[in-house]
């Protein structure tokens, strides 16, 4: 089963939107060998079911803390289909560094840029699309709470893990 993983920085909306990809098919578990969580469920998008794990914060690949160093060991020893980096829309410039990290280290990245409303609110224009051509990967606006761009996301997410085009 194809898997994707979750990473960013705490406080992003990784576990909302590791609830809206799963459902309710989340199983909490301490990562061998720590006391660190990481959730694992699966999502079904097109039609393909992934294994998604929702690992630890996490700021750069250089581990720190004791979730840092589990979230960059799934990164490296799992077989992944995509990783998709949620970070917050509003601090968008100081969360690339770790989106440039991932894919220097040649990661199947999506980047999901989550908290547009807020974003949004404090009136930050985001162009996705330069975004995107610019870092040469897929490039998302969400809002997890509401379910804003969720289905533009499983779209990107699926493409991205099974290299072909999402059939409707």
């Amino acid at each position: 089963m194809p898997i994707i993983a979750l990473v960013g920085s705490p406080n992003v909306g990784k576990s909302v939107t590791f609830g809206r990809l799963t459902g309710q098919y989340a199983a909490v578990s301490n990562y061998p060998g720590t006391t660190v969580e990481v959730a694992r469920g699966r999502a079904r998008l097109g039609d393909l079911t992934f294994e998604v794990v929702d690992t630890p914060g996490m700021y750069s690949l250089l581990p720190i803390t004791e979730e840092e160093r589990v979230a960059r060991s799934i990164l490296i020893s799992e077989r992944l289909a995509v990783v998709l980096h949620v970070v917050d829309a509003k601090n968008l410039e100081r969360m690339l560094p770790f989106t440039l990290q991932l894919l220097e280290a040649g990661l199947p990245v999506v980047l999901n840029l989550n908290l547009m409303d807020e974003a949004e609110r404090l009136g930050i224009k985001l162009d996705l699309e330069a975004l995107e051509r610019r870092l040469g990967t897929p490039v998302v606006g969400t809002t997890a709470t509401s379910g804003r761009g969720l289905e533009e996301l499983r779209r990107r997410l699926y493409e991205r893990g099974s290299g072909q085009p999402c059939p409707d």
